[in-house]
């Protein structure tokens, strides 16, 4: 079995670029206001699909205004939104999709990011990643507005669930997810471990099901990152049980 390592910034790293940007994706679903099934109203973060183009569908200023909304009408725009989405996708409220849009400004090493659930990547480092063989990576292009006459080409990841953290890390008195809107609320535990069966095998980067704001990589991408040079991201390995 390939090892898997948590994906961060490697602020020490980033710190030499001056690159930054401040914007959001282009569309997304709305938070649940009082589900009807645990009271809670919230949206979730780290759920991504910029490679999604909601103008496809009539309604997709709909999705442009965060807000949470009653149960019903977040399900009807879910269901709206998902024959455009990858199979199975689960869309939780917050998820959003399309381009990320915003300012940007600086110089951009190879990896950038805004917390810990979104990394931007110049084209040179995926292309060098993907002609070292890493599996499943697809760059999506931003709408960033430069200042300067010749902007750098910064993609975003695409980054699907696609894992889960193991029963053994998390709370022993957790409750199961609310059968209405799914939400199940749990800190991100100090010492991670990955549930082994639950893995992909078929990509070398996701985001853990049940805590989409870590990503996670294997160590075909770890290799393929360090021997490139590509700079912007810390590395910790985790346990698989």
């Amino acid at each position: 079995m390939p090892s898997f390592f948590w994906l961060r910034d490697d602020e020490a790293a980033t710190s030499r670029f001056s690159g930054d940007f401040d914007a959001a994706h282009k569309w997304l679903l709305p938070g649940i206001k009082d589900c009807p099934g645990c009271g809670v109203t919230w949206g979730g973060s780290g759920r991504q699909y910029p490679a999604v183009d909601l103008s496809l569908i009539p309604e997709h200023r709909e999705f442009e205004e965060p807000r949470p909304e009653p149960f019903h009408e977040f399900v009807r725009l879910r269901e709206l939104a998902r024959p455009l989405v990858p199979p199975d996708a689960s869309l939780p409220p917050g998820t959003s999709f399309g381009p990320l849009t915003g300012q940007a400004s600086g110089q951009f090493g190879p990896f950038t990011w805004q917390g810990t659930s979104l990394m931007l990547i110049r084209r040179d480092a995926l292309d060098g990643l993907q002609a070292a063989g890493v599996c499943g990576l697809l760059g999506c292009k931003t709408e960033l507005r430069f200042r300067q006459k010749t902007p750098p080409d910064i993609l975003e990841l695409q980054i699907e669930p696609g894992g889960l953290l193991h029963r053994d890390c998390l709370p022993p008195d957790l409750e199961p997810p609310c059968p209405t809107c799914g939400r199940q609320a749990f800190r991100r535990p100090e010492d991670p471990i990955l549930d082994g069966g639950s893995l992909p095998t078929d990509r070398d980067l996701f985001r853990v099901g049940n805590f989409s704001t870590m990503i996670i990589g294997t160590d075909r991408f770890k290799d393929a990152v360090e021997q490139g040079g590509w700079t912007g991201i810390s590395f910790r390995e985790l346990p698989v049980r």
